[in-house]
């Protein structure tokens, strides 16, 4: 059955009113008398009139939405992000259209050409583990369309991101084990993809070089955060001859699985295996040992990355410099770690 949208030309005829004042009207013009306004914005509401949003893209150059394209759900920490981001985009008058690669590069290239064709205003973008080749997001860049990468970021484009400070983070992380006494310390890590994972490596390293511990290639295994291949790394750790008496592991996923692994096999956390991990997922402190980790600021992450895109948006492109935003971390002391 075919049906009639209502256009400013219906209203304009319903009213007796030209159609260039029902459509200064319904723009928020000031030139309109304020009783012919109200008719106006009556009769649109009484015949459910909507705005036609590609014609005033295509006369604008504009959509009003950003796209956000985030590697995974599993986690609580990219949905909270993409809240943060959201809330703070809706306040700037943005929709947003969200994106899940599923850790797929392919997918991740779907999601970004989709995106572009849909002539989204700008782009937020936490990559996926397999992603080495960031051509599909270069053509936002020289199509002029911001690219504010969070979390997962491309250090070889020319663009702003917002990361937490993993490095220090690490360090704090390690800096806490070897205070408790640890000397044997593991490291589960990331893929060396990511620069987080680099980043949080590099953090583990110099903390063991400030304390005088050598660093024991044996005790560092990257993977590629897959939780079935975490439980086999440690319990190989947990094999070898003279076993780790500490993990710092990637994450609270990761950790998590650790600590499970642990109790299955009758070790006893924090006495004969301390653990800690990255993240502060709500469930780290309802668990028994509650996980010593390593806090990020989930949701400003989202919020400031909202932020920089919005006031890129606002910048002539002649004028833009890539903003570099590190928001901080912290140390949570639980029970895995300290009685």
């Amino acid at each position: 059955m075919a049906t009639h949208q209502t256009t400013i030309i219906d209203i304009a005829r319903a009213l007796g009113i030209s159609k260039s004042t029902v459509s200064r009207a319904l723009t928020g013009h000031p030139n309109v008398n304020g009783k012919t306004r109200q008719r106006i914005l009556d009769m649109a509401a009484q015949v459910d009139y909507q705005r036609n949003q590609l014609a005033i893209s295509l006369l604008t150059n504009r959509t009003g939405t950003v796209g956000i394209i985030v590697p995974e759900f599993i986690s609580f920490f990219f949905p909270k992000v993409i809240i943060g981001a959201q809330e703070e985009l809706a306040r700037s008058g943005y929709n947003v259209v969200i994106c899940h690669s599923n850790e797929s590069y392919e997918t991740e290239v779907s999601n970004a050409k989709a995106l572009l064709a849909s002539r989204v205003d700008g782009l937020i973008v936490s990559h996926t583990k397999e992603t080495r080749n960031f051509d599909h997001f270069k053509i936002f860049q020289r199509k002029g369309i911001p690219v504010v990468f969070f979390n997962r970021v491309c250090e070889e484009m020319n663009v702003s991101n917002v990361t937490v400070d993993d490095y220090n983070g690490a360090f704090l992380a390690v800096e806490h084990l070897i205070q408790t006494g640890r000397r044997r310390i593991a490291h589960l890590a990331g893929p060396d993809t990511l620069t987080n994972s680099r980043n949080r490596l590099n953090g583990y390293r110099d903390a063991l070089t400030k304390y005088g511990i050598p660093v024991d290639p044996e005790l560092i295994i990257s993977y590629d955060l897959n939780l079935d291949k975490a439980n086999i790394y440690v319990n190989h750790l947990l094999n070898l001859p003279n076993p780790p008496d500490a993990l710092f592991a990637i994450n609270d996923p990761t950790a998590l699985e650790a600590l499970s692994v642990a109790k299955r096999r009758g070790i006893h956390v924090p006495d004969d295996l301390a653990l800690i991990g990255f993240s502060d997922d709500p469930i780290s402190a309802l668990i028994e040992p509650g996980l010593t980790t390593i806090s990020q600021p989930v949701t400003e992450l989202g919020q400031q990355a909202a932020q920089v895109l919005v006031r890129q948006l606002l910048t002539k492109e002649d004028e833009f410099q890539p903003e570099r935003v590190v928001l901080p971390t912290n140390l949570i002391i639980r029970g895995s770690t300290v009685k």
